[in-house]
């Protein structure tokens, strides 16, 4: 999908961002937060399906594409991205809204929801994204997820500022990333994906969501159990009707990260996608869809 329009907004923070807006201004209201390393892009197939009946509003969240990308990790914290979205909604006249996320933006999705619940946040899609409360002891626990996650230690090395520098992001991903796109995603979308990672601060401001975060990634040899010290985030209980898909063959995120959401989310819906990988939202577009107008369908009464 190439018609997509955006326009610049700039929120109460001084955070400019460039934002997709579609469909009826007195229609219900979907914010689509991407993940990483894409874009708002990741959102064509659900902004074409959803647009003539919902309001779809789809930035690019800081650090991405046209929106601002401040110097220092400290500005990449959550609590700016959540802060973000909801200083969108203000700057966008949007009193109530569903939010959906994918990856980084469905971890942020997840922060947006647990804080605006009940009083701007009707519902929550998320979308192969960790719960707070479950992937920091995953890291330690699950084999599979701490094998995944060697990244993160990656991403965090100073080392790799100089590659960052001279090749963008692209050095940095690797073969096994890079080559996902090129096999499965539409030339025209990999070419504006390509030309984002090229981008030397563009790829310094998408590492930086990994430095600020405090997840804490063991290495690979340490005990696959807490610590002794080991202190769980106190999430509270997300009380809002929350759909939760989950593509099943996702290299970077174990399906162990479904288990026991039920226990912090009474009204949950969980859609397990086989035979997909990480990038749920393009690679299995119409089950996504399908999911998520079921859902949609039998909560707008609750809302």
């Amino acid at each position: 999908m190439t018609g997509m329009q955006q326009k610049m907004v700039m929120l109460k923070n001084g955070i400019e961002l460039a934002v997709v807006d579609e469909g009826p201004r007195d229609a219900p209201v979907l914010i689509f937060l991407h993940g990483f390393p894409e874009s708002h892009r990741t959102w064509r197939h659900q902004i074409r399906h959803f647009s003539d009946r919902y309001r779809c509003i789809a930035p690019d969240q800081r650090g991405y594409g046209r929106s601002a990308k401040p110097d220092g990790v400290e500005n990449y914290t959550a609590n700016n991205m959540i802060g973000d979205v909801f200083r969108l909604a203000d700057a966008l006249g949007v009193a109530d809204f569903t939010v959906v996320g994918h990856d980084w933006g469905g971890a942020i999705a997840w922060g947006v929801a647990l804080t605006g619940q009940k009083t701007r946040v009707t519902r929550a899609i998320v979308a192969n994204a960790p719960h707070p409360g479950v992937f920091p002891k995953l890291v330690w626990t699950d084999k599979a997820q701490r094998q995944a996650s060697q990244y993160f230690r990656d991403f965090r090395d100073s080392l790799n500022d100089a590659a960052l520098d001279k090749g963008g992001l692209k050095p940095l991903l690797g073969q096994q990333t890079t080559q996902l796109f090129s096999d499965k995603m539409e030339p025209e979308e990999r070419a504006a994906l390509e030309a984002d990672w090229a981008d030397p601060a563009t790829a310094k401001a998408m590492v930086n969501w990994y430095r600020a975060s405090p997840v804490f990634v063991p290495p690979i040899d340490a005990p696959y159990e807490l610590p002794a010290d080991y202190k769980p985030l106190n999430v509270p209980v997300l009380d809002i009707p929350t759909l939760v898909v989950w593509a099943m063959d996702d290299p970077a995120l174990s399906p162990a990260n479904v288990d026991g959401l039920a226990e912090t989310i009474p009204d949950l819906t969980v859609e397990r996608v086989h035979d997909c990988g990480h990038f749920v939202t393009w690679e299995a577009a119409d089950r996504f869809i399908a999911a998520m107008e079921d859902f949609l369908a039998r909560t707008e009464a609750r809302t």
